[in-house]
């Protein structure tokens, strides 16, 4: 799974996150009185660009952003992180996208996303991306953008490119976007909808995996929160467990395992050591409020990115 040398380069969305805390979700009809309210970073785009970019990787982000306040305050967050935003485009046809997520204090969550600039990437902002994109080493994308842009993106990719692909939310897959991906990354509702099975632990996990290889990605990973992660490929079938923690918020766990995938992938790690590094930065995440990944020193591989949240753990 090597590439050329050069960045991760991720395609998807930048959010504002709006995370309310109540005791239980409401029932349908019902209101209730939330506990707190937040506004975070957010996004799958730029949640896994900013893991990977933790853990150490060069890191190029291709989205768009509205001409709002919204929008200018995560692109100096991204900038301020050492993120490269020359393809970052701002819109003005729509709001910086926003994510409206009900948090339990079991660390449960519940999101609605309003795509708003999200929607707006296309072809017009891939070509301007296209050297970034060719000189990647790694190359990510998630389904919070248009399909047509990830399909833009991967086939713009350079052939000797690892491309991950985290097919969330779901949405059913285009056979060339999955014959193109060389990692699948999918959590087990995922993996359940794409391979129309159930998925209820690492055996179904397994299972599940080796069906949607079937269909083009070499390799398959599939996050099971608690439970940690299931590896699929050719060479090997693997579970990786999580360590201990005490969850907070879910929130962005799953982007905090795809993005130390990447950067791992792109320093020359294999893939099991990469799902391993995966997990670990996906459980430290879920042990903090909010979507921003954390990532323990162990999960870096000695590679040392600008300072962020978790860095003493």
């Amino acid at each position: 799974m090597s590439g050329l040398p050069g960045a991760v380069v991720v395609v998807g969305s930048v959010n504002a996150d709006y995370v309310v805390r109540v005791t239980r979700r409401p029932l349908p009809g019902e209101t209730v009185l939330a506990d707190s309210l937040e506004v975070l970073p957010g996004g799958k785009g730029a949640n896994q660009a900013l893991a990977a970019r933790r853990c150490g990787a060069a890191v190029e982000l291709v989205a768009c952003v509205g001409l709002d306040a919204a929008g200018s305050a995560r692109l100096a967050e991204l900038e301020r992180a050492g993120i490269g935003t020359a393809a970052v485009a701002r819109v003005a046809t729509a709001p910086t996208g926003s994510a409206f997520i009900t948090l339990t204090d079991e660390g449960e969550n519940t999101i609605v996303v309003a795509a708003g600039a999200n929607g707006e990437l296309g072809g017009e902002q891939l070509e301007a991306a296209r050297p970034l994109l060719a000189a990647a080493s790694v190359v990510v994308a998630q389904l919070e953008v248009p399909m047509a842009a990830v399909a833009r993106a991967f086939e713009l990719a350079a052939p000797a490119a690892t491309v991950v692909l985290n097919a969330a939310p779901y949405r059913a897959l285009p056979a060339a976007v999955l014959r193109r991906t060389s990692v699948l990354v999918v959590n087990a509702r995922e993996a359940g909808a794409l391979s129309a099975r159930p998925v209820d632990g690492p055996d179904q996990a397994v299972a599940a995996a080796r069906s949607l290889r079937a269909l083009g990605p070499p390799a398959v990973v599939v996050s099971l929160g608690a439970a940690g992660a299931v590896l699929v490929s050719e060479a090997e079938e693997r579970h990786v467990p999580t360590p201990p923690v005490r969850v907070v918020d879910t929130t962005g766990a799953g982007d905090a395992l795809v993005g130390a995938l990447a950067a791992r992938l792109a320093s020359g790690s294999g893939l099991a050591e990469a799902v391993e590094a995966g997990v670990a930065v996906g459980t430290a995440t879920a042990g903090r409020l909010g979507a921003e990944p954390v990532v323990p020193p162990e999960a870096t591989g000695g590679r040392s990115g600008p300072p962020g949240r978790g860095d003493a753990l």
